[in-house]
């Protein structure tokens, strides 16, 4: 008989106003301002977001991977326009979001399920696919193969954007992102976070080319009065790793 692989310990912690999940060791997987539950507290989560500056009005949106439910809550008080699916592997992780991390119950703009979410994806299922899923400090290699992100291409209405969060020192990541550029015809972008030790890399079906530079000066000056996130700064951090002109930003093409 087989032995079950021990799950991985999930702990709650309280210190300097901040509440915080980690799932199987030291490492914060979220975090949660307790004097404002809706907030994203962690800078990796403020610059996800910065895939409004291509995408600026997500209808249905797939998030795989639950967290504290950050992304999603940040969602559901914000992007009102925006319906939001997440799946979660671990009913435990989804128990500690009710529980305290404040979630919300499922309404008609937002639901949360337990499943694999590499089974998740259906063509044409959603506008915006966003991964944020690790297992032991690990990004979860499912969700990473060449098979995966074929499908979330497919998975994605015109126009969309996959969003997914790596670490900067992802032994793997330079194999990712070389995955996710054949699948995606090469409309990538990736940037680093502001402060925490992340990359965000940005896919896109059915967008433009090139935004100049001066379309998302102005539309980052919205979004950031908006949304109250340093869209400004994302511009410039988008700029240093990804191709670009002196007038315009390249998402694909020459």
């Amino acid at each position: 008989m087989r032995k079950q692989k021990a799950q991985p310990a999930i702990a709650v912690s309280d210190a300097r106003g901040v509440r915080t999940l980690h799932v199987g060791g030291e490492a914060i997987q979220s975090a949660m301002r307790l004097d404002d539950p809706h907030a994203l507290a962690l800078d990796y989560t403020r610059c996800m977001m910065a895939f409004l500056l291509a995408h600026p009005e997500p209808r249905e949106a797939l998030m795989i991977g639950l967290g504290g439910a950050s992304l999603p809550k940040f969602f559901h008080r914000h992007l009102r326009q925006t319906r939001v699916r997440v799946v979660e592997l671990d009913e435990r992780v989804l128990a500690a979001a009710r529980t305290h991390f404040a979630l919300p119950a499922d309404d008609e703009r937002l639901s949360v399920e337990i499943g694999d979410g590499a089974q998740a994806l259906a063509p044409e299922c959603c506008d915006l696919l966003v991964i944020d899923a690790y297992h032991d400090e690990v990004h979860v290699p499912a969700l990473a193969s060449a098979e995966f992100y074929d499908a979330a291409f497919l998975a994605l209405r015109e126009p969309g954007a996959l969003v997914v969060n790596f670490m900067d020192d992802d032994p793997k990541f330079d194999q990712y992102l070389q995955r996710l550029e054949r699948a995606f015809g090469g409309a990538v972008l990736a940037m680093p976070a502001l402060y925490d030790p992340n990359i965000l890399a940005f896919a896109f079906r059915g967008v433009p080319p090139a935004i100049d530079w001066a379309t998302l000066r102005r539309r980052a000056e919205r979004l950031e009065a908006r949304y109250g996130l340093p869209f400004t700064r994302y511009v410039s951090k988008l700029r240093g790793m990804n191709r670009c002109t002196a007038a315009a930003l390249l998402i694909h093409g020459a």
